[in-house]
């Protein structure tokens, strides 16, 4: 698949096939996230693949948007570690970059994914800390659903002139 067709063709697909996802095609997905540019090449994420059941539907039961949890067949939780010592706070920036790549790669491969937004909301974050006993200078940031999908959406085109300014607003 071609860069530009994967962006305008990717969409978030949250009705999922039964069928698992083989651990060779999520460290792929994996590559891709750990392939994404960070500030100061600190890489601060860290990522859990979750692929048991049981795991999943307690998140779903804590998030309330994560009910598409109850039949995922595998998702990767995104964690930011938040005492990298030179560029505090661009943990966030670092990890959406990730979860963009981990979206695009999963597109490319045939899943079917959608992220999942856990930071900065405190009561998730603590919820997902502790379910999966994530040590406090990690964040959970992001958990993107994957799986072969049971759905099918179309790309669409978003490119809206009106929102593009040039040189001033």
């Amino acid at each position: 698949m071609e860069t530009m067709d994967a962006i305008l063709t990717r969409r978030s697909i949250r009705k999922y096939l039964p069928d698992p996802v083989n651990r060779d095609v999520i460290e792929n997905v994996l590559k891709a996230g750990m392939n994404a540019p960070s500030a100061g090449d600190e890489q601060p994420w860290h990522f859990v693949i979750i692929d048991r059941h049981d795991v999943l539907e307690k998140i779903s039961e804590v998030h309330p948007y994560a009910k598409m949890l109850k039949d995922t067949p595998a998702a990767v939780l995104v964690c930011g570690d938040q005492s990298v010592p030179k560029f505090k706070d661009f943990w966030i920036q670092d990890c959406s970059a990730a979860s963009q790549n981990m979206l695009l790669a999963a597109h490319d491969l045939g899943l079917g994914a959608v992220w999942i937004g856990v930071y900065p909301a405190e009561k998730m974050v603590r919820e997902v800390r502790s379910l999966l006993n994530i040590p406090d200078h990690i964040a959970p940031f992001s958990i993107i659903a994957m799986g072969y999908p049971a759905e099918e959406k179309s790309g669409r085109l978003r490119y809206d002139t009106a929102r593009i300014h040039s040189n001033s607003w």
